[in-house]
């Protein structure tokens, strides 16, 4: 049963905070602000703290249970992040300080720049940022600052392949770019028969995502970056799923010219419920006076012990601020943590074990599920939930079904090219055991979407809340249940 709410359980005169008599006068109140009466809960502390304990425990997250939702790398956040970025010098910093009070901080943003430029082969970085989509934002307006700045004007093509995150028409669409879908070939990588067929001399890149949403390394991705680049345009490469090549594979060497990073998912710094996210772009030398202002640099001075001294710089052709002050530093601080705890080694093993893990439990499933794209795939796999020998079962009834054995539902009906899409990503720091318990679960489901497919229809059972519809929902907010009736319509 749902959680009572505080005024279910309210009883008059009951308190949770006693105040003392005041030791100083009394001062009066703004009438304004007084009403005469307020009809709030009146419960006692320790009943606060259960209703919210309780009530929390409504939501599931990766510190709860499995948690594959595939394309947003819902890894586990080692907690010694959350305590570094808790340090007072790296929390009650201010944005505005003068550089040489904050050595620290900005040497910290200065080595993670290092640090991705090193795991991706881009040469420079920009930090600022603050999410994913936003990252993409930032590097195509990268794209058509290179453009103008050459007197292309004319170069406001962009293709964008069917197997792209779903973000990447918007961000061409709001940067001015007029979008072109490509088609995946019969083995899920770009079509070069249909990419050679848009590259003019209107071109002004691709965005590309590799490994793309179905979870497959493109084949045809160097050769894919050799047409644009032939045509004059540049690529621009999501960066979303990084997860699957740190250590194994430097986007930039395959011929990506920008690139965004995801902190919170690659980097394990959380993300959810708005933020706050993080997405850097790296670039090749040829973009780097477009970054976004300012970058951190190490300047030639340094103190009496020749410590580096480290301080913004205004890239020469930047297309400015992109977000307040230098970026979610928090989650810097978080992603750094996360980087030196680990090493070259340890994130080389993070890739391995993610693509280990997604091709274990893809293995696991397979005669079970139909699997549109049926090869080695990379940190996520993508398999459809209907059957023909179940007409009534669609891929929200198998996830609602996952619900009641405690696992978070992957992503539903994305990539738009597979029909009833499941995308499944277990991350690399789920067990053997996990996948194992995953897999058995899912083999049920299947077998009840022949023999019990009522079963799925109406699930989930076990949670607090039955099946939804999640279209009212959505178009009929009610954002506060917990007032009483007689409150009245103000």
């Amino acid at each position: 049963m749902p959680e009572p709410t505080l005024f279910d359980i309210s009883k008059a005169n009951r308190r949770g905070v006693r105040y003392p008599e005041p030791d100083v006068p009394e001062a009066d109140f703004p009438q304004d602000f007084l009403r005469e009466e307020l009809p709030l809960p009146e419960i006692s502390e320790h009943e606060v703290i259960r209703h919210f304990t309780n009530i929390s425990q409504y939501n599931h997250g990766v510190d709860i249970g499995f948690y594959p939702l595939g394309s947003c790398t819902m890894k586990y956040n080692p907690k010694v992040n959350e305590d570094v970025a808790r340090l007072p010098g790296f929390a009650f910093i201010h944005p505005l300080q003068p550089p040489e009070t904050v050595q620290g901080a900005l040497g910290l943003m200065y080595e993670l720049q290092e640090w991705l430029g090193e795991i991706s082969g881009f040469t420079d970085v920009g930090l600022q940022p603050a999410a994913g989509a936003h990252g993409e934002l930032t590097g195509v307006l990268i794209i058509r600052a290179y453009h103008r700045d050459r007197g292309d004007e004319k170069r406001t093509k962009m293709l964008i392949p069917d197997s792209a995150h779903g973000t990447n028409p918007a961000t061409s669409a709001m940067s001015g770019m007029e979008v072109v879908e490509l088609p995946s070939d019969e083995r899920g990588n770009v079509d070069l028969e249909a990419l050679e067929s848009e590259c003019d001399d209107t071109l002004a890149g691709i965005m590309i995502t590799n490994p793309n949403t179905l979870g497959l390394f493109d084949e045809n991705i160097v050769e894919a970056c050799q047409l644009v680049h032939e045509a004059g345009g540049l690529v621009y490469g999501d960066g979303a799923n990084m997860n699957a090549l740190l250590g194994t594979c430097k986007p930039a060497q395959t011929g990506i010219d920008v690139m965004h990073f995801n902190l919170h998912k690659t980097f394990s710094t959380p993300h959810g419920g708005g933020g706050p996210g993080s997405g850097p772009v790296g670039v090749v030398p040829e973009l780097a006076d477009f970054l976004p202002s300012p970058v951190v640099i190490r300047a030639e001075k340094g103190d009496e012990k020749n410590a580096p001294f480290y301080d913004f710089h205004v890239p020469e052709k930047t297309i400015g601020r992109v977000k307040a002050f230098h970026g979610h530093f928090g989650m810097f601080v978080r992603a750094f943590t996360y980087m030196i705890s680990l090493g070259k080694e340890g994130l080389r093993d993070v890739a391995e074990s993610a693509v280990l893990n997604a091709n274990y439990l893809r293995a696991l499933i397979k005669d079970s599920y139909n699997i549109p794209y049926d090869r080695m795939c990379m940190h996520e796999f993508v398999v459809q939930g209907e059957w023909e020998d179940a007409p009534d079962i669609q891929a929200l009834d198998v996830s609602k079904r996952m619900m009641d054995f405690g696992i978070h539902p992957p992503t539903n009906y994305f990539p738009l090219i597979v029909h009833e899409a499941l995308m499944i990503e277990p991350t690399e720091t789920e067990t053997k055991e996990t996948l194992d318990e995953v897999a058995q679960v899912m083999n049920k489901i299947a077998k009840e979407a022949r023999e019990e497919p009522e079963t799925l229809k109406t699930a989930p059972h076990q949670t607090p809340f039955g099946r939804l519809d999640e279209v009212k929902a959505a178009k009929d907010l009610i954002l506060n249940t917990s007032l009483p009736e007689d409150y009245g319509e103000d």
